[in-house]
Order: C-alpha cells, then structure tokens, then sequence
C-alpha cells in the first residue's frame, strides 16, 4: 500500500476493517533506464484508452477490473505499464484521479482533474467520454498546425542545403576558372564569390556558432521573461501572429468549456487552462483574470481588460455568464475558431508558398546568375 507515512498507511488499512501487526518501507527498487528510450504514450493512445475505459465504465464494469482488461490489450507497453501501477494504487485504497496523479507525463492536470471531478458527482462515464473528444479536437488542431508549417520548412530546408553546396563545392570551381581568364569580373560574381570563400573556410565555425545560438535561445525562452519578450513578439507578427491568436482562443474556450461542463471548480478551471494555453501572454492574461475573479468580479471584465482575446469572444463569455450557459457558450466559441484556425491556416499556405518560392528562386538564381555572367561578357567580347 501506498502513502506518505507509517500513520496514513495504518489508517487506510482501518478504512478497510484490517489491523496491521507491523507496518514498514518497502525496500527502493533499483531501476535503470535510458531517458528518450522506449515507446512513447501519443495523444492518440490516450484517447483510445479513455473511450475503452468510458464504454466499459458505462456498462457497469468495476473500476479494477476495467483497469486490468485495459492492461492486457493496450498495445503501446509504457502505457500498459502505467495502467498497471495505477490498477496497484486503486487497488490499494487510492481513488482513480490521485492514482493517476503520480504519473503527470501521462495525464495531464486537466486529465486529473476531470477524472476528480466525474469521481465526485458520479459520471465519471460521461467525463471520460467528453476528455476524449476533447483530447481528439486537440490533436486535430495540433495536426493542422504542423501540416501547415511542415511543407514551408521543408521546402526552407532543401533550399539552405542547396545553397551551402553551391557555395563551399560548385563556385570554387569556377572561381578557380575565372582566375584563368585574369579580366575583371562582375561585382556580383566578385560578391558571391567572396561569400563562398568566407563559407568553405568559417563554415564549420558558423554552425557551431548556430547552435550556441539556438542554445542561447532555447534558454532564455524557458525564462519566464524569455516566454513572454518571443510570445508577444510572435502575437504581433502580421500573418502569423493572427492565426496564433486564434489557436489561443480556440484551446482557451475549449479547454475552460470541457472543465466547467464536467463540474470542475471555475478557478480550478482557470488556472488549468493558464497552464495549457501554450503561449506566454495568454496565460498572463489568465492569471490575472484569476486574481480578479477571486475579488469577485466575473470573468469576461478581467479578461477584456487583459486586451489579448476578441472582443466577440468577450461578449460572447459575458452572455454565457449572465444567461448560465457559460459551458455551452465556450463550446460554441471554440468551434467558431476551430473553423477560423481551418480557414487561417489554409490562407497562411496558400501565401507563404509562392513568398517562400519567389524568395528562394532570387537567392538560387542570384547566385547562378552571378556565376555566369563573366562567361556571357567573355562570350560577348570573343563575339
């Protein structure tokens, strides 16, 4: 049995009519493991696994049992793991949201939370089956995201590569045959020429120097300052910064509407959401918001003071507030922006695509161009 002391044990076992005799630690387990290693619980694992156990729930299953059935047939073995302890806990007197506590890499808060709040009123059917649709419309917006930036940062990639090979392999061979010639070259054959030599020699001290950057970067970024100077900074970016807008908005109303519908307290809620938004200024905002509604105000006023969402969107919470509905109210909200996110994304494709190529191709051909110009200007003075 699991607890934080000798006396907490010893009063589980009296909940269950079971005097202890003796009562001591279990010796540590020696573990070892390679971190990064080993199969990885996907969100699409989780919401497999929370329908399964919403069904079997639902038809009257114990708990246990539930638990053990979803041992045995989940594919993916450190979820199957998992289960496994958390079927040991529950086993051992702990109620299935704190079971589920002890593994947060697994189950977030808002899991947590939720499978807390179904325990206490009694549907924790119903909670499980709104977590996976809510896990499920995440994921969706997620692959929206990354269908929309990959093909961008793929095309960027290649292009960085063909451009590095041209510099530090293709134009030092025809700087070696332009020296032939002994005329004078073209300023831009003499610019990219000398962009190549400074490539091929600093070439390795410019990627070390890219990655001390990223570093740099990546550090300062998980600084709570850090967060909010590039997330701000990202918010006012022209195309980008609206569509980032809207993701926020729609995993904000999401988010806040699944936990106010499946009972969860309102700053409970709040600050769930604040933890989940994905964005520095968004859970400032939120945060704030918090602390006003704690002094009693409601929470569209903090939130419209906060200037970060819509204007609709705050009215549209303020009549949610007022009319009672505010669960259904965010629920509708986030399908708006769901919708906006679609139109958002396949707006940012269609025009980053021809930027992206006409960028590349002046580039590219800048430097071909530029190659080539001292054999026409040769070709034209032997015409």
């Amino acid at each position: 049995m699991q607890g934080e002391s000798e006396a907490q044990v010893r009063g589980l076992l009296r909940q269950q009519q079971i005097i202890a005799s003796s009562v001591r630690p279990a010796p540590k387990e020696i573990k070892f493991s390679l971190r990064g290693f080993g199969a990885k619980v996907k969100d699409r694992d989780i919401v497999i696994y929370t329908r399964q156990f919403a069904t079997m729930i639902d038809a009257g299953l114990p708990l246990v049992q539930c638990l053990g059935i979803l041992e045995e047939q989940t594919e993916n073995p450190r979820l199957a793991s998992t289960i496994g302890k958390v079927k040991a806990d529950v086993e051992g007197g702990q109620a299935y949201a704190e079971a589920l506590k002890a593994h947060p890499r697994i189950f977030s808060d808002l899991y947590v939370n939720m499978v807390a709040a179904g325990e206490l009123g009694g549907i924790l059917d119903t909670i499980l089956a709104r977590l996976s649709a809510y896990i499920e419309k995440a994921v969706a917006l997620k692959a929206k995201i990354k269908s929309a930036m990959t093909y961008p940062a793929a095309i960027v990639a290649v292009s960085i590569l063909i451009v590095i090979f041209l510099l530090v392999f293709v134009i030092p061979q025809f700087a070696k045959m332009f020296e032939e010639f002994g005329a004078t070259l073209p300023a831009p054959t003499r610019v990219v020429m000398g962009i190549s030599y400074y490539a091929k020699r600093y070439i390795v001290f410019v990627i070390i120097a890219a990655i001390i950057g990223a570093r740099i970067f990546k550090s300062y970024y998980r600084t709570h300052r850090g967060r909010l100077v590039v997330d701000a900074a990202l918010l006012k970016l022209p195309v980008v910064g609206m569509l980032l807008r809207k993701i926020a908005v729609a995993r904000f109303t999401r988010t806040l509407g699944t936990l106010v519908s499946s009972g969860v307290p309102i700053i409970d809620s709040m600050e769930i959401v604040a933890k989940t938004s994905g964005n520095a200024v968004v859970e400032e905002a939120i945060m704030g918001a918090i602390s006003s509604i704690k002094g009693g105000e409601s929470i569209s006023k903090p939130l419209g003071d906060a200037d970060v969402f819509p204007p609709m969107v705050i009215q549209m919470i303020a009549v949610g507030e007022q009319t009672g509905a505010l669960d259904a109210m965010l629920a509708k909200i986030a399908d708006f922006y769901d919708e906006e996110v679609d139109t958002a994304v396949a707006s940012l494709t269609s025009l980053m695509e021809p930027l992206i190529m006409v960028f590349l191709g002046a580039i590219i051909g800048g430097v071909v161009v530029a190659m080539y110009l001292p054999i026409f200007k040769l070709a034209a003075t032997i015409g």
